[in-house]
């Protein structure tokens, strides 16, 4: 198992990840099909899906919670496939927390060291500084029951870390939590990655969580990995239109290629050079709402109906309706004294085209 830390100081252990062609199937129906994927050693990666995507199912294989159908899981090179979850030195920090009720903060924390034999003084060492590393300091002596939901959190965090795992999972862990604290948390687990470069396996349904947090994302539809990539490459060049809509807010408009070469989006009426670097076949367009403006500067403009106006401080978003009665969301940044137009307004939105991102299927 390699032990190099990433930053060659944080004394850590920590591996790479691999499922080879992993496929796991509950009777007649595939949670997981042909999945192969390669998380690098120190990585932050995202599982990222709708509900039956797969996501958690592969993190249970990884956790080895669930034995595959077919296929192998390897960590640092090894193959663990076979091995029991106690054997495989991973930590684990689940939605519902799992703390034990009628144990102290300490020795919930404690628990992985004490299965480890380390001895007492040790201990109280070690979990010292894993709830000084989530903000816990001097928690110690609470029970579960004394602690709020995010304080909670933190303690399984502190409970998963405090044993330095090569490997970390996470499945849904800030789901339950509010707006507010689960974006404290973020920063939080990005800071503590940053620390102990340990590998962070990280399962959600939130799109906004995914593209925050992670170094690249793997999105799961059907039991199957559709695009794996920085979330930068997911948000801004969708591979398939399930991408496109499923990671963030798009608008997907139907578009192909004519035998001039332009590219022609029949519903708004216009049309524009295709760019070098696009396929010879397209079924569509995918356009961020943001990828809209009405300042005029833009070279495709058409005009639009604004339907209904979401005033969001820092942003203002409009659904607006075209000629043709198709619907655009619209989403630009707030400026002093700028005027929002309201229900039944005219207005003239334009595009670029190297703004826009063809789909081919």
């Amino acid at each position: 198992m390699n032990i190099n830390s990433p930053n060659g100081s944080r004394g850590v252990a920590v591996a790479d990840i691999a499922f080879e062609r992993v496929s796991k199937r509950f009777g007649d129906v595939a949670a997981l099909s042909d999945l192969d994927l390669h998380i690098p050693t120190g990585a932050f990666m995202t599982l990222l899906g709708p509900s039956g995507s797969g996501k958690t199912t592969a993190l249970n294989v990884l956790a080895g919670f669930l034995n595959p159908s077919e296929g192998r899981v390897k960590i640092g090179g090894t193959d663990i496939t076979s091995r029991p979850p106690e054997a495989r030195n991973l930590g684990m920090v689940f939605q519902n927390y799992s703390l034990f009720p009628h144990l102290s903060v300490e020795d919930n924390v404690g628990f992985p060291l004490k299965m480890r034999g380390i001895d007492r003084g040790e201990r109280r060492r070690r979990v010292g500084a894993a709830l000084e590393r989530v903000h816990l300091a001097g928690y110690q002596s609470r029970r579960p029951s004394e602690l709020s939901g995010g304080q909670k959190q933190r303690v399984a965090l502190a409970r998963a870390l405090v044993f330095e795992p090569p490997v970390l999972l996470m499945d849904e862990c800030l789901s339950a939590l509010d707006l507010k604290l689960r974006e404290q948390l973020q920063i939080e687990i990005k800071r503590i990655h940053q620390d102990i470069g340990s590998t962070i396996v990280f399962v959600t349904h939130d799109q906004g969580e995914a593209l925050a947090m992670s170094d690249s994302i793997a999105v799961m539809q059907a039991g199957r990995l559709v695009q794996l990539g920085t979330p930068h490459d997911i948000y801004d060049r969708p591979s398939t239109r399930f991408t496109a809509d499923f990671i963030g807010k798009t608008n997907i408009l139907d578009a192909r290629i004519e035998t001039d070469g332009s590219v022609l989006v029949p519903r708004l009426a216009i049309g524009f050079a295709k760019p070098a670097s696009w396929p010879d076949r397209i079924t569509g367009l995918s356009i961020r709402p943001e990828s809209f403006s009405q300042d005029g500067t833009a070279p495709m403009l058409f005009p639009v109906t604004v339907e209904s106006t979401l005033f969001l401080g820092e942003t203002v978003q409009y659904v607006v309706s075209t000629s043709q009665g198709d619907e655009i969301l619209f989403r630009e940044s707030r400026r002093t004294n700028q005027p929002i137009h309201g229900r039944g307004d005219t207005i003239t939105l334009g595009f670029a085209p190297e703004s826009a991102w063809p789909l081919q299927d």
